[in-house]
């Protein structure tokens, strides 16, 4: 804060567990990739090269590193985690990581059918090495998973070794905890809080009006991914109540 007011919810400190944001980059280049972090450091604690970006951008290790030498936590989209899977190249995954420095990786599978013993394997095998993030969901809006087989996955991708679990929501927020149209499956959600802590999860939240319900539902603490660079500090001050959406939660009247 560059001065100080009343009411203002406390936010966790860094580098922390829980009040989490996760900026999701799409092909920042250099330059931006500093400029981001100059302004945006402060409110960010992991950085997705997402999808299969770091495989076609530029400078990649350049980039990487002045995230990490800022203190972030940086990791590869699950989509290109699935794309080595795929085509039997898991060990040649594992040997990029280690080339690129990379202690945090995410082991999903929202674009390829995989067993999920074989899904926790790969978290159990990677978590003896890397910090493991996994996504529970899939990327196609007319694969509904029931509210206990959610449960079930998290609960035993967790078992596994996982760190957090990542709720599936795309860059686009319209699957997974969100219906097509965007809005919140708040069902889902609750129904899921019953069994699974909310500081082990990651929910994706690309757009505002979604950021506002998991604020307002679960504070500003709450763990938040697929950021969009140019929205990280409308976020956090969303989650202090300085925009007009959480302006009066935090206000003790």
């Amino acid at each position: 804060m560059n001065f100080f007011l009343t009411d203002i919810p406390e936010r966790t400190k860094k580098p922390r567990e829980n009040g989490l944001t996760m900026m999701m980059d799409k092909g920042l280049s250099i330059n931006d990739t500093k400029n981001f972090i100059d302004m945006c450091g402060a409110h960010i604690d992991i950085v997705k090269l997402g999808f299969g970006t770091s495989a076609i951008s530029p400078h990649i290790e350049k980039k990487i590193k002045l995230y990490q030498e800022a203190g972030l936590l940086v990791y590869l989209g699950g989509t290109l985690f699935e794309a080595f899977v795929i085509r039997g190249m898991y060990e040649d995954y594992k040997k990029l990581l280690r080339k690129w420095n990379l202690n945090m990786c995410e082991v999903s599978d929202g674009s390829i059918d995989m067993n999920h013993i074989e899904k926790c394997n790969y978290i159990k095998d990677l978590s003896k090495e890397f910090r493991v993030v996994s996504e529970v969901g899939s990327k196609d809006e007319k694969k509904l998973i029931a509210p206990y087989k959610w449960i079930e996955l998290m609960q035993k991708e967790l078992e596994a070794g996982s760190w957090k679990i990542i709720a599936e929501a795309r860059e686009g927020g319209n699957v997974g905890i969100f219906n097509k149209g965007g809005d919140v499956r708040s069902d889902l959600i609750d129904e899921i809080l019953t069994k699974i802590p909310n500081k082990n999860i990651l929910w994706e939240a690309p757009k505002k009006p979604q950021q506002v319900w998991f604020i307002k539902l679960l504070g500003p603490n709450v763990n938040l991914g697929n950021i969009g660079w140019q929205e990280v500090i409308p976020l956090e001050t969303l989650r202090i109540g300085l925009r007009g959406d959480t302006f009066h939660d935090f206000l003790n009247k």
